[in-house]
């Protein structure tokens, strides 16, 4: 007897979104990640669910069009993690023709369908807030709607779906080999545990890994059709007062974000760089900060240097087009290949994607793969993730309701627990009546019922992605309160 009807390689946002809608189809599944949830490309992105402003340039009209489609959808179904935000466009002559980013706004509004999110306006600096932390030579700008997004716990809620729905969710448990017949035979292995499951259907979604998966795992001579870019960010304390985004055109054609975040910082990036190497093991160089921090510099009167930084991470994005190309010719879009063989079980390699895009490529790997399964309408467009059941403008209300409820929360306290948890905050907080209630509090406001919760509902396993993928409180964590968190965590907890 089978055990499963599809198994998964990769807990970032491809292989969770798969691993939700199949289960959400009737599928028995399995999803085998061979660290955290999220802990590569996944929890390493702009934190934007938007359509590409830039990919009009190089002619992605279907890419940027399927990708504005989604974010209305995706801002139904997770109000609490992906929320509106307006992006102020600086304008230089220099560097790109007004008229010509006009005439790409105005597309970019009309393929979007936007039926929440705000169009495209001009803006005079010399009178608009926008203008008063940049240089004062920049006199108009356009301001476009799109939204930003928490990354990591995007894909974490796609798994905590996925298993309410029957999957099977297995972090750091790693693939060693696969053994393809009628069906496929895996042989796992989790911190020196050997398993061996099966399945009637595989899905590569390793991302950077693909083809490694392929080459050492399922023992195919890949076809070298990955691309790997490099994307570096850093995060500083904000240097402006107000919640609009900044897209600020560089001198190489490239564009750099500088985007509100965690309410006291701002993230800035990306970079685009080719990359060889482990992608595991990618971190910002010293030549790439120093270019982030040069092409603030060029527009802002505060000046950004490497001594601001409170947080720098890099990730590698995979895309589908190998040879000789230029980076920036090689597309941003997904590519699904399946392998079929006479008598043999299937193997679909999903290369590329973009996080915006992650539900979109789950239909589309459903639907190749519907002749081994019964076939099933798709469902999501139209699904909450968990905690997402409000109305898309309703975080403030879910905000006050909560301190109603719990009135012993802060309202920033209220307001991080809604963020990251919707209406699923009462799963957290429970029966309280004070926050002493809660157990220790183990830094910031991170209290010791909100780390048992993620251990037990969201796989949380060390410290790090409590911090860093569960939330971004490691940007207030000292490390002496991250040392005792991670006792906490795997010394007893009770």
């Amino acid at each position: 007897m089978v055990d499963f009807d599809l198994a998964i390689i990769g807990g970032g946002i491809n292989g969770a979104g798969i691993a939700r809608d199949a289960a959400g189809r009737g599928l028995k599944v399995v999803l085998v990640e061979q660290n955290d949830l999220a802990s590569g490309t996944s929890s390493a992105s702009s934190k934007l669910i938007h359509g590409g402003l830039r990919y009009l340039e190089h002619g992605a009209l279907r890419l940027v069009r399927a990708s504005l489609r989604e974010r209305e959808v995706l801002l139904r179904a997770a109000p609490h993690l992906i929320r509106p935000l307006r992006f102020v466009l600086p304008l230089d002559a220099a560097r790109r023709s007004p008229m010509l980013l006009r005439l790409g706004l105005r597309l970019y509004d009309w393929i979007g369908r936007r039926q929440i999110l705000p169009p495209t306006r001009v803006l005079d600096l010399i009178s608009d807030e926008a203008g008063q932390p940049l240089r004062p030579h920049y006199h108009r700008a356009y301001e476009y709607s799109d939204c930003r997004a928490d990354d990591a716990r995007l894909v974490v809620l796609n798994a905590v779906d996925a298993a309410e729905r029957g999957a099977i969710i297995c972090t750091r448990t790693r693939c060693v080999r696969v053994e393809r017949a009628g069906v496929w035979r895996l042989i796992l292995n989790a911190r020196g545990q050997r398993d061996v499951v099966t399945a009637r259907a595989l899905v590569n979604a390793a991302g950077p890994w693909a083809e490694t998966v392929l080459e050492s795992v399922v023992r195919q001579s890949p076809r070298r059709r990955l691309r790997l870019d490099k994307g570096s960010h850093v995060v500083v304390r904000r240097f402006y007062d107000h919640e609009r985004a900044y897209v600020l055109q560089a001198a190489d054609g490239r564009v750099v974000f500088t985007i509100p975040f965690e309410r006291d910082f701002t993230l800035i990036g990306t970079t685009d760089r080719s990359f060889s190497g482990d992608p595991g093991a990618v971190v910002p160089t010293a030549e790439e900060i120093d270019y982030l921090c040069q092409v603030v510099n060029g527009y802002f009167r505060a000046t950004i240097a490497v001594a601001d930084m409170v947080w720098a991470f890099a990730g590698v994005r995979a895309l589908y087009g190998g040879g000789a190309r230029r980076l920036q010719d090689v597309g941003r879009d997904y590519v699904l290949v399946l392998d079929r063989r006479r008598g043999e079980a299937p193997l679909l390699t999903v290369y590329g994607g973009k996080l915006t895009t992650y539900r979109r490529l789950a239909e589309d790997v459903l639907e190749r793969l519907s002749p081994w399964f019964p076939r099933s309408p798709p469902w999501t467009a139209g699904s909450a993730l968990p905690g997402g059941d409000f109305a898309y403008d309703g975080v403030p209300a879910l905000i006050e309701r909560t301190r109603r409820r719990w009135p012993f929360l802060t309202e920033d306290h209220a307001r991080r627990l809604v963020g990251a948890y919707g209406t699923r905050v009462e799963n957290v907080l429970q029966t309280a009546t004070r926050l002493d209630d809660l157990g220790m509090c183990l830094g910031a406001d991170l209290t010791a019922a909100e780390v048992r919760y993620l251990m037990t509902r969201e796989w949380a396993q060390t410290a790090d992605d409590v911090l860093w993928r569960r939330s971004k409180l490691g940007l207030r964590f000292s490390e002496a309160q991250r040392m005792t968190l991670d006792r906490f965590m795997t010394q007893g907890n009770g």
